[in-house]
């Protein structure tokens, strides 16, 4: 059998109802990411985090704009984001109903000041975060995703993994989407899908 990993992405609270940059339902996700953590399946389970510095460039109030307004420049965008999962706040750290006792690693991402980071494996200007290196060191071959966003961090990481050479699928019960419109999120999965990332319930 493969070695697999699971890659638990950005289960933060700023990410739930409530939160700062909330993802829709996202609660429904927490019973089938425990129940996978549970299953003995993986060799290893990594959680990733947001983990921005106040004043991120990546905030819409930083630049004193609107959230969600366009914003593309290097290792930044498509849009600015609402104040996020800025370290040492509530909003930063893990859901509560997350077993993150059953992390192995714990991944930190987009706490340069500078960059964002949706991909687990690198921020967004390229800078490796040694994920890959660390998943290859104990035999790896498989990774699994679930986590927040669908449509943004998860769907970086998917990526790269494919392009570090893994077999990677996506666990939809396991994860939620910004985008609500069904037909534009069709078209999210459907990209995803070209690129060589597998989808399972």
């Amino acid at each position: 059998m493969m070695n697999r990993a699971l890659l638990v992405v950005d289960v933060q609270n700023d990410f739930y109802p409530g939160g700062a940059l909330a993802v829709p339902n996202a609660d429904e996700i927490n019973n089938k990411i425990n129940a996978l953590m549970d299953s003995g399946r993986y060799e290893t389970i990594v959680g990733t985090q947001d983990w921005h510095p106040k004043n991120h460039k990546s905030f819409a109030s930083t630049h004193n704009m609107k959230p969600f307004t366009e914003f593309e420049t290097a290792g930044l965008g498509p849009v600015l984001w609402p104040d996020h999962c800025v370290q040492k706040t509530v909003g930063a750290e893990f859901h509560p109903a997350i077993k993150t006792a059953k992390f192995n690693l714990i991944l930190r991402k987009g706490y340069n000041y500078k960059i964002d980071s949706y991909s687990a494996f690198q921020e967004n200007d390229g800078t490796n975060l040694g994920l890959d290196s660390y998943l290859k060191g104990l035999g790896i071959e498989k990774v699994c995703i679930v986590g927040l966003a669908l449509d943004v961090c998860v769907k970086a990481t998917a990526e790269d993994a494919v392009t570090n050479g893994f077999d990677t699928t996506v666990v939809l019960s396991g994860t939620k989407a910004i985008e609500q419109d069904e037909e534009k999120l069709q078209s999210i999965l459907d990209e995803m899908k070209d690129k060589g990332i597998n989808f399972k319930e």
